[in-house]
């Protein structure tokens, strides 16, 4: 035992394959742990795949070899990096190993830490299994499924953003399986940053209806829902614009298709925020989310969300009351509540502050205490996998 551990700072090895500057929910949360993990006292080393733009990185940071995800722009996964972190580990002992992904770079952690006899924790972020049918690779997830449980049953904790997550990794025998919620920045993302400049350039008046989807724009997203909930709105407010804000392998189809809406490409920081705050209406049909921080940067943004009851949706709205959710994979029900919430304008309203003061007291200091204890349970002893 290393009860001792839990009086003071760790030393954490963390393993992802993804990191900012690439542009979605993992790495924006990854970095937001580690982040804080840093700024209260902890040594965090990252290990991550290299790339592009690597000059001046943390000297904290280790680099290994890494490709371009198939399907995925801009994103790579990492090549296994046994000897060097075999090494690595060797010559200075982390405290506990958490491992964020589950590809190449993330099971060559996995082994080494195992035989190093490392404590090790895992995050569970991404349905790989539920992305397949999207890539013309349906047949293969049953099989990413059980190498995803697999991988978890091997750490001594797996870190989920939702209960319904964490129940679903217990029921597929994963110990440890813990709820670590996502926060939000509440001041970044907030009403005040509406923009009437960009609402003017968007082509819109103060009273027109601007509806948006922030995020990758991918097959898994299930955009096509969102287009088919967008041109039923435009049925009953002529008026109304859809902006995109966000990139990926479907934008250049959706502009093809759709040349009267507006693509305003990945958004960060503060523009990322007057994107938000400058519109009313939030479609977000996803059904492949673990979480979906976009969802709580909308509401805390004083949109109005329409959303199936899932993730990151079915843990923060009530429904009719801060957004409307409705059930999974009823398109038309989706339809139904876009076209709803976004003619009756009183309801709007109510959903949209109601929206702002669900979210904005869901703190990144509150996750980032709940992780730590975690880490600190796994580094002392305090957790088994038996």
């Amino acid at each position: 035992m290393k009860s001792d551990l839990l009086a003071g700072p760790l030393r954490v090895a963390l393993v992802t394959e993804t990191w900012a500057p690439e542009v979605n929910g993992v790495a924006m949360t990854v970095s937001r742990l580690v982040e804080g993990l840093r700024k209260i006292g902890h040594y965090v080393q990252v290990v991550r795949p290299r790339q592009k733009h690597d000059a001046d990185h943390p000297s904290d940071d280790v680099l290994v070899r890494g490709l371009p995800l198939p399907g995925y722009s801009g994103l790579q996964f990492g090549l296994p990096a046994n000897r060097q972190l075999r090494k690595l580990w060797q010559n200075a002992r982390p405290d506990v190993v958490h491992i964020v992904t589950e590809g190449p770079l993330g099971w060559s952690a996995l082994r080494q830490a195992s035989a190093l006899k490392l404590p090790i924790t895992s995050s569970y972020h991404t349905h790989f299994d539920g992305y397949s049918k999207h890539y013309n690779a349906r047949l293969v997830g049953p099989i990413v499924s059980a190498w995803l449980q697999n991988f978890h049953r091997r750490t001594l904790s797996t870190m989920a953003p939702t209960h319904i997550l964490v129940d679903s990794l217990t029921r597929a025998k994963v110990p440890g399986a813990k709820v670590l919620g996502r926060g939000v920045d509440a001041v970044l993302f907030h009403p005040a940053k509406r923009s009437a400049a960009l609402r003017a350039q968007w082509g819109a008046s103060d009273d027109s209806l601007i509806v948006t989807n922030v995020g990758r724009l991918a097959p898994e997203k299930n955009l096509k829902v969102a287009v088919r909930a967008f041109d039923a709105i435009r049925v009953q407010h002529p008026d109304a614009r859809m902006v995109w804000v966000g990139d990926g392998p479907s934008r250049g189809m959706l502009e093809r298709h759709h040349p009267d809406q507006i693509f305003s490409g990945a958004r960060r920081g503060e523009e990322l925020a007057a994107h938000y705050a400058s519109a009313d209406l939030f479609l977000f049909p996803s059904l492949t989310e673990t979480y979906g921080n976009v969802v709580p940067e909308a509401m805390a943004s004083g949109l109005g969300v329409v959303a199936y009851r899932d993730a990151a949706a079915a843990e923060l709205i009530t429904s009719d009351v801060d957004g409307l959710c409705v059930t999974p994979n009823d398109e038309a029900a989706f339809i139904q509540a876009a076209c709803r919430l976004a003619s009756d304008r009183e309801l709007l309203a109510s959903c949209r502050q109601a929206a702002r003061n669900r979210v904005a007291a869901i703190t990144w200091e509150a996750v980032i205490g709940e992780f730590e204890a975690v880490l600190h349970a796994a580094a002392s002893g305090a957790l088994s996998n038996a």
